[in-house]
C-alpha cells in the first residue's frame, strides 16, 4: 500500500467517525427555525390584540411567509450549489433574527407582512429542509446519506416539537415581543454550528464531466419524473398544511375540547420524530419512489377513516399518531430521489424547485380550508379534496423513473 492509499484510508476513517456533527449541527439548526415557525400561531391572540389587528392579518402574513419560502427556495439553493451551503445557511440564521426583531418593532400591517412574511419566509429557504438536507447529502458519502437525512430531520423534529412549551413559557415571563425577541438571540447563537455545514460547492469543483447549473436545471425540466414528484410534494404541503392549521377547529366544531386538539398537534409532533428517521433509513434499503406511493396511499386512507367513521378522542390520537408517523418523512425520502437521478452537485436548487410545489400546496391548504368553510360551513369539501390529491401523489409517484442519469462527458438529458 503507497503512502497516498494510507492517507486516503486514514482519512475516510476519520471522517466516518465525525459524520454524527453535521447532522447534529443540521438538525438543531432546521429543529430552531422549523420549531419557531411552528409555534407563530401561538402570537397570534396577543400580537393582533396589543396591535388592533384583525386575525386574517395575522394569518394572511403566515401565508405570505409560506409563499416566499417556496418561491425563494430555488435562488437560495442556487447560491448553495455556487458558493457553499454553509455561507447561505448563516446569511438564513441572520435574516430570521432579524425577521423576529422587527416583528417586535413592527407598527403598521405592511411592516408585519415585511417582517414576519418576506423576511422570515426568505430566512426559512437558507435555515430549512432545502439548504441543510443539501449540505448533508453532498457531505455524506452516498452509503450513509439516506440515514443521515433521517436523523437529521429527527433531531430537527425533536426541537421542532420542544419548542412548543417553551415559546408558551417565555410568552408567559416576558410578553409576546420578549419570547420573539429570544427566540432572535438563539437564531444568533447558532451561528457557530454553520461551520459543521461546510460542503464543496460548484466553485471549489471542478470535472471533464461537469455541467452547468443552467444546463442541469433543463436537465430536470425535462425528466418526467421531475414534474410528478412535484405535483406529489403539492399534495403533500396540501395535506399538511389544512391539517396543522384547521384540524383544532375541526374537533372543536364536532365537539371535542381545546385541549384534545392540542393533544393531538403533540402527537404529530412526537411521532414525527420516530417517522422522519425510520423512513429516511428505509429509503436507503427500500426504492424510495414506492416508499411514497406506499406513504401517500396510507395517510389518504388514515384521513377517509379519519372523517367517515365515529369521531372521537381516542380516534382523534390515532389519527395523529399515524399522521404524525408520515408527517415529514416525505422531505428526506423526496430529497433522496432527486439526488438519486439527479446527483448532489445542484441538489439543493433541484430540491428548492420541487419545494416550491409543496409550498403552493401548503397556501392552498391553508387558503382553501377558510374559504370553503365560509362558503359551505363544513370542511367536509377540503378533506375530499385531500384524500383526492393523496391518490393522486399515490399514482404519480409509481411510474417515476428512479434511474440514475449518465452523463458522457455531456450529452444533454433524458428521460
Amino acid at each position: 500500500m503507497t503512502h497516498l492509499d494510507q492517507t486516503v484510508k486514514s482519512t475516510k476513517g476519520e471522517w466516518r467517525g465525525s459524520l454524527w456533527i453535521p447532522i447534529v449541527a443540521g438538525g438543531l439548526i432546521m429543529g430552531l427555525a422549523l420549531g419557531v415557525r411552528h409555534v407563530q400561531g401561538l402570537f397570534l391572540l396577543p400580537v393582533t390584540m396589543d396591535h388592533g389587528w384583525s386575525r386574517e392579518t395575522f394569518g394572511f402574513a403566515m401565508a405570505l411567509q409560506n409563499l416566499t419560502w417556496g418561491i425563494a427556495q430555488p435562488f437560495t439553493g442556487m447560491l448553495a450549489d455556487k458558493f457553499g451551503s454553509a455561507k447561505v445557511i448563516a446569511t438564513g440564521l441572520i435574516a430570521y433574527a432579524t425577521g423576529l426583531f422587527f416583528m417586535v418593532q413592527a407598527e403598521s400591517t405592511s411592516a408585519f407582512m415585511l417582517s414576519a412574511g418576506i423576511c422570515i419566509g426568505i430566512a426559512l429557504s437558507g435555515t430549512a429542509f432545502g439548504a441543510v438536507y443539501g449540505a448533508l447529502s453532498r457531505i455524506m458519502p452516498p452509503d450513509r446519506r439516506s440515514w443521515a437525512l433521517g436523523l437529521a430531520g429527527a433531531i430537527g423534529g425533536l426541537g421542532q416539537f420542544a419548542m412548543v412549551p417553551a415559546a408558551q413559557t417565555f410568552i408567559s415571563m416576558l410578553g409576546w415581543s420578549g419570547a420573539l425577541l429570544i427566540l432572535a438571540v438563539g437564531m444568533t447563537a447558532l451561528l457557530p454550528l454553520v461551520w459543521a455545514m461546510r460542503d464543496q460547492s460548484v466553485s471549489t469543483t471542478s470535472s471533464v464531466d461537469e455541467i452547468s447549473m443552467s444546463v442541469a436545471i433543463g436537465e430536470a425540466f425535462r425528466h418526467r419524473g421531475f414534474w410528478m414528484l412535484n405535483l406529489g410534494f403539492l399534495a403533500c404541503g396540501f395535506q399538511l398544511a389544512f391539517i396543522a392549521t384547521h384540524l383544532p377547529a375541526y374537533l372543536s366544531d364536532r365537539g371535542l375540547s381545546a385541549s384534545e386538539g392540542v393533544a393531538a398537534l403533540a402527537i404529530i409532533a412526537l411521532t414525527n420524530v420516530i417517522g422522519t428517521y425510520l423512513l429516511g433509513l428505509w429509503g436507503g434499503i427500500l426504492r424510495r419512489k414506492y416508499i411514497l406511493a406506499v406513504l401517500y396511499l396510507v395517510r389518504t386512507v388514515a384521513i377517509a377513516l379519519f372523517v367517515f367513521l365515529p369521531l372521537s378522542a381516542l380516534s382523534t390520537y390515532l389519527f395523529a399518531a399515524v399522521m404524525g408517523f408520515l408527517w415529514l418523512g416525505t422531505v428526506p425520502l423526496t430529497n433522496g430521489l432527486v439526488s438519486q437521478i439527479f446527483g448532489v452537485r445542484y441538489i439543493t436548487t433541484l430540491f428548492g424547485f420541487v419545494f416550491l410545489g409543496h409550498q403552493l400546496g401548503s397556501f392552498f391548504g391553508v387558503w382553501l380550508g377558510g374559504y370553503l368553510f365560509e362558503e359551505t360551513g363544513s370542511y367536509d369539501a377540503v378533506w375530499l379534496i385531500a384524500m383526492g390529491v393523496g391518490i393522486l401523489a399515490t399514482l404519480v409517484h409509481w411510474p417515476i423513473n428512479d434511474q440514475t442519469i449518465l452523463r458522457k462527458p455531456y450529452v444533454g438529458a433524458l428521460v
